[in-house]
């Protein structure tokens, strides 16, 4: 009995120095959340940060540049430096030309510089009201509210100095998308509210995966700022009415736009139009039957992917593309190596930004069509009016149409199938409405050469205050062999590259 009592306190004493080695060896338990609860009315991110301290870290690093190289077509995301997008498309020099567009526009940078950007931009193009902060920080609805038509119309650098100082370069923050009691998504943005509305959705019926890109199109969309007689902003809202979340087509778009002359920001110096404009229309885009959206995959998923910090899991707040982390947000759901699937992203890309630059010469070809069209008439000229109607028509038809997709700023990848269509069809319209004004001027008794000189040196140089100086590289003068694809064939004006 003694020999078998010794026996089992040996086995024991054996299992629990195994038990012991078992929980010397496994991981600490990750920490459990903790919902703790922010003041009201709380904006400084420092101080959700002290409750939610690896969040808040991770958010601070949209501040870094990423290593350059990484994103071909966005470069904004990498290296830190502005990038000149009127240089890279420069067919977008002369189209904007008349709008602060035209003037300065940079590919996009992180969150930590949308402020800075907008304040930093040539002072030409800070005449425009307050309207500009509604995505740009979230003291919007808070100045909405206080200042009501004049936040909208009263010029920026006003309306921009009642932003608290020490947050007057500082973007998104954690109160844009969560709720400082529970943490929860919401929306902070009386725009999209109501956007979501006139599409017969009921905001709060969504889901935690719908809100988690939804806080995102708080943004992340193309928006309309209505004019009053004098010019000055009176409202801003998304032209998503009559559509439906998951069809937000750009024909519905267009149709909006083209509803009141109020929805006209800007005159077109080359054709002498008034027109509408789009920015960023990321989730109209990505949303309109796209394959990731099918498979109910939310802009956080890619964009701020889970990650591991320690033993815990977060969602990275240093919001990115994934073309600049790695792949890592692909790799969680697909199976082939990083190196692939960057490539297949680049494809895409590369073959979305050649049929974005043949419509936007074809475009560019147009628009200088109708200028020599408005010279003839002003020389005394007859050019018949239902020819150049009908020719405006799809004009319009297709600057809306590159104006939207060149804005989106995935080149493409959000939607292939969708870009690559509205690209198509920009060409079909530019070139219709080409050979609609050709006819029309030869009918006049105006040539016009097949060569058509878009003189695109004289757009990109001495713009705006800071005189921005256009040094042309030869990648810029037609990089995907455009002049062997259109017709008739434009030729770019530019001088020879050094």
């Amino acid at each position: 009995m003694k020999r078998k009592a010794l026996g089992l306190v040996i086995w024991a004493m054996v299992l629990a120095g195994m038990l012991a080695l078992a929980g010397a060896c496994s991981p600490p338990k990750e920490e459990p959340v903790k919902t703790v609860t922010i003041p009201d009315g709380e904006y400084d991110p420092a101080v959700w940060g002290q409750a939610y301290p690896l969040e808040y870290d991770s958010w601070l690093k949209s501040k870094d540049p990423n290593p350059p190289g990484l994103s071909k077509y966005r470069k904004g995301w990498t290296g830190g430096a502005k990038f000149d997008k009127l240089s890279e498309y420069p067919y977008l020099a002369l189209l904007f030309n008349g709008w602060g567009f035209g003037v300065e526009y940079n590919e996009i940078r992180g969150h930590y510089y949308m402020l800075i950007d907008q304040l930093e931009i040539d002072p030409s193009r800070l005449k425009a009201g307050g309207v500009c902060l509604t995505c740009k920080t979230p003291f919007a609805p808070k100045l909405k509210d206080q200042l009501g038509i004049h936040y909208f119309k009263d010029p920026y650098v006003e309306v921009h100095a009642k932003i608290p100082a020490q947050f007057q370069r500082m973007g998104v923050m954690c109160i844009d998308c969560h709720n400082n009691k529970t943490m929860d998504l919401q929306f902070s943005r009386w725009t999209l509210i109501q956007a979501l509305k006139d599409t017969g959705f009921d905001p709060a019926t969504a889901t935690r995966q719908e809100k988690r890109s939804l806080v995102c199109a708080q943004c992340h969309v193309t928006y309309i700022v209505s004019k009053d007689k004098d010019m000055k902003s009176t409202n801003v809202f998304f032209p998503w009415q009559g559509s439906k979340v998951g069809d937000i087509s750009i024909e519905n778009i267009i149709k909006v736009l083209k509803s009141d002359p109020a929805y006209l920001e800007w005159k077109q110096n080359v054709t002498g139009f008034k027109l509408g404009f789009s920015r960023h229309p990321e989730y109209e885009v990505y949303s309109r039957n796209s394959v990731h959206w099918n498979a109910n995959v939310a802009c956080a998923d890619c964009h701020m992917q889970y990650t591991r910090v320690g033993v815990n899991k977060i969602s990275n707040h240093n919001v990115g593309s994934p073309l600049t982390q790695g792949m890592v947000a692909c790799s969680q759901c697909h199976a082939e190596s990083a190196d692939w699937l960057r490539a297949q992203v680049l494809a895409i890309q590369d073959r979305t930004t050649s049929l974005l630059n043949r419509a936007g010469y074809a475009t560019a070809v147009a628009a200088r069509l109708f200028e020599a069209a408005n010279q003839a008439q002003a020389a005394g000229k007859t050019i018949d009016k239902g020819l150049y109607d009908q020719a405006k028509d799809l004009y319009l038809e297709a600057f809306y149409r590159i104006n939207y997709i060149g804005a989106e700023n995935s080149a493409g990848f959000h939607n292939p199938t969708e870009a690559a269509r509205i690209c198509g069809d920009s060409v079909a319209f530019a070139e219709k409405a080409g050979a609609l004004l050709r006819q029309a001027l030869a009918q006049a008794g105006v040539t016009q050469p097949v060569d058509v000189n878009l003189d695109l040196a004289k757009y990109l140089q001495d713009r705006g205050v800071k005189k921005l100086n256009f040094q042309p590289q030869e990648e810029f003068k037609d990089p995907f062999g455009i002049q062997n694809l259109l017709t008739p064939t434009p030729s770019l004006g530019l001088p020879p590259a050094k």
